[in-house]
């Protein structure tokens, strides 16, 4: 849908640009301090659509916000759309890179923390780090999550500003509802089996700044290590390699490990 309605001339905001503009605005508006219709109207002023979450549970706020807007919401097959659900976190789960980069970054950290916030406001389910994944398969909380929204939108959506859209459908329905010229292009299918992870790694400006800052920490870390080397060995100059190597594990590994694991950088 994204790439749809940029093709279509619109400028759009999709799930990372939200964190990546207005990170610390949903930040407060996914916390106990709430959101007022001033806050969507400054996020949003200059924007044409937003799609994906956090805005979809937000809806009617954002209407509110924008008065002439039009909500467009994107229907499927409930165990179709779950088995899409789980193959996106599948390939979260499986691509390493993309959760030591939550760790090693101060904003990979701070995306951890927006979008377990995200996880715990759509489904009530908690990630305890950027490793667990675990919530991903209770099909049951899942689905419910996804009838509940749906029959949200359907009763209280003014008729009037709702299209009820399959994106196999194309484009005629969404051009005719939003006025626009039919594309001379087929309808975009992006997302496949989870794809769109590695690419916004590549060219995502919050991804590409979480990769520098991975290098720095990196480059710490490094710099730490050789230093630890050096002083164990001028302290143990006797000692055997092995011995200098489980001793400078259980100085840095261990403890530099435990602490990333059980507190925020």
């Amino acid at each position: 849908m994204a790439v749809a309605l940029f093709e279509l001339g619109y400028n759009v905001y999709d799930f990372l640009d939200h964190f990546w503009y207005h990170g610390d605005k949903w930040a407060k508006i996914l916390s106990s301090s709430g959101e007022s219709i001033e806050d969507f109207k400054e996020m949003y002023e200059s924007v044409d659509a937003v799609t994906d979450a956090p805005t979809f549970l937000f809806w009617e706020e954002i209407l509110q916000a924008f008065p002439d807007a039009k909500v467009i919401l994107t229907t499927r097959n409930e165990d179709g759309w779950y088995k899409s659900y789980c193959g996106q976190y599948k390939a979260m789960n499986e691509n390493f890179t993309y959760k030591l980069v939550q760790i090693l970054s101060p904003t990979g950290w701070k995306y951890f923390k927006y979008f377990n916030s995200l996880v715990m406001n759509r489904c009530g389910l908690e990630m305890k780090h950027p490793f667990d994944f675990s919530f991903v398969n209770n099909g049951m909380v899942l689905k419910k999550a996804f009838r509940q929204h749906t029959q949200y939108c359907l009763q209280n959506c003014p008729p009037d500003k709702l299209l009820v859209y399959n994106v196999r459908q194309g484009w005629a329905p969404l051009c005719e509802f939003l006025g626009k010229e039919i594309p001379d292009e087929s309808f975009p299918h992006e997302n496949v089996a989870g794809n769109i992870v590695g690419k916004l790694m590549a060219t995502h400006p919050a991804a590409i700044r979480v990769q520098r800052e991975v290098k720095f920490t990196i480059t710490i870390l490094s710099l730490g290590l050789l230093f630890g080397v050096c002083k164990l060995y001028k302290a143990n100059q006797g000692a055997t390699l092995r011995t200098m190597c489980s001793r400078l594990w259980d100085f840095i590994g261990v403890n530099l490990f435990s602490r990333l694991c059980q507190s925020s950088p």
